[in-house]
């Protein structure tokens, strides 16, 4: 089984991974919103704010991806996606995308006020 950690209080995600779930197939992922519990990443070595900022996926081999390696491989178990999952896995392609995502992923992750907030926390914690 594939786990998904994704952040349920962005709206966005929220509605992606909401997608997701409806055309995969039953019994291929386990989502996991990590604003209702973090415990999952967390013990895999990912800081919340760090998982807040990019999606994580932790394959069948309990391998783990982040960012566009992420939806490369929740792509690749959906019904039509398969060949979104190939385009973008194209060497001249996979950077383009690591690198907007990754532009994409700070804006989100800087304009969210839960995010900022767990930042800071996460950050008074480590003092």
């Amino acid at each position: 089984m594939i786990t998904v950690f994704y952040d349920g209080q962005c709206g966005l995600c929220r509605r992606e991974i909401e997608y997701y779930k409806r055309i995969a197939l039953e019994g291929t992922f386990k989502w996991v919103d990590i604003t209702v519990d973090a415990s999952g990443i967390e013990v895999l070595g990912i800081a919340y704010p760090e998982a807040l900022k990019l999606l994580h996926v932790q394959d069948e081999n309990r391998k783990l991806h982040s960012g566009v390696e992420a939806f490369l491989t929740i792509w690749r178990h959906m019904r039509g996606w398969k060949h979104l999952a190939k385009f973008v896995g194209l060497p001249v392609i996979r950077p383009i995308a690591t690198r907007l995502y990754g532009a994409f992923a700070a804006w989100r992750f800087n304009r969210l006020a839960h995010c900022q907030s767990a930042l800071r926390d996460y950050t008074i914690k480590k003092k």
